[in-house]
């Protein structure tokens, strides 16, 4: 009876072994039930005002739900697409991103939606592509050696980008299918196909005014630079001089450089589309973005169609 027993639990293990859930590209999964076998871009978007426009174009769509997200599967500019929002945050990004993967047959990630500007020489409504995104409020919290000095433990050997106050920005651990063991890694590359094909946009009418409200410029498309995503919303000009300073950054917002994470990880290839609703703190007067984050949203969103139209 013994040996029925050694035999059953290993039928056991071995059934349990095979249901990790393991992404492959172009593969199946075994996480959960394949909803769709039709080869994807993912269309991403944080909350629902990204998506309106999106949705409003969308072709042939059928509609699932997973664990309470939607997704929406059809066409954009005749590219077979599912669309759907991740939540804000990093962590709602993350955890929705790889979901999508599991659950379809995805074989490119595009983020549409606003984001805070970083970069003093942009302006709300202008729209960026950045061609890398980084985790700018992944830090050690370093205690105070003097006073005004903050010093990170010398086992710590990866702080090594400027501080602000007790705060030593920090790369994440990664894992990939591509480099065996873990990464640290700082920068999330968007795919160089994919910023090519951004950079040949042209002619996209980016609007400046929604109910009756202006901007004081035409707004403009920029290729390229850096992006960074974090936990918090960012309404501090002290802040976004440091975080400018520090990463060079055009943008940021709560979700991309998560997204990016994700594809690393799974060897698929991103991009993201995002237009400035607010100055993060750096505008004279209140947070813009109560009045022109619909502005922002569809002029990403545009943008990113154009993108899909010469996306081959």
């Amino acid at each position: 009876m013994r040996w029925r027993s050694l035999l059953a639990a290993g039928v056991l293990a071995f059934g349990l072994a095979g249901c990790a859930g393991v992404y492959k590209p172009g593969g199946a999964t075994a996480s959960g039930i394949r909803l769709d076998d039709t080869p994807r871009i993912a269309v991403i978007s944080a909350f629902e005002p990204e998506l309106k426009l999106l949705l409003s174009r969308l072709e042939g769509l059928a509609r699932h739900s997973v664990n309470g997200v939607e997704f929406t599967t059809g066409t954009l500019e005749g590219k077979p697409v599912v669309l759907f929002l991740s939540g804000i945050s990093m962590t709602n990004a993350t955890m929705n991103t790889q979901l999508v993967l599991d659950r379809f047959r995805v074989t490119s990630i595009v983020f549409s939606g606003i984001a805070g500007g970083v970069n003093p020489s942009l302006h709300v409504g202008d729209v960026t592509v950045p061609a890398q995104w980084g985790q700018y409020l992944e830090v050690l919290m370093a205690r105070e050696t003097a006073p005004g000095k903050f010093t990170a433990p010398p086992f710590i050997k990866d702080a090594t980008l400027p501080n602000f106050g007790m705060m030593h920005p920090r790369p994440v651990e990664v894992r990939s299918a591509a480099k065996p063991g873990i990464e640290r890694k700082f920068w999330f590359e968007a795919d160089p196909k994919m910023l090519e094909v951004a950079r040949s946009i042209r002619n996209v009418d980016l609007a400046n005014c929604s109910a009756g409200k202006c901007l004081a410029r035409k707004p403009q498309l920029v290729v390229g630079g850096n992006g960074v995503s974090g936990q918090a919303f960012m309404d501090n000009k002290a802040y976004r001089e440091y975080t400018f300073k520090t990463f060079q950054a055009n943008v940021l917002d709560m979700e991309t450089a998560a997204v990016g994470m994700v594809a690393y990880s799974n060897g698929v290839p991103y991009i993201a589309f995002r237009s400035l609703s607010d100055l993060a703190g750096g505008g004279e007067g209140a947070n813009e973005m109560g009045t022109f984050m619909g502005i922002a949203a569809d002029n990403s969103a545009k943008v990113m169609l154009a993108f899909l139209a010469a996306w081959k």
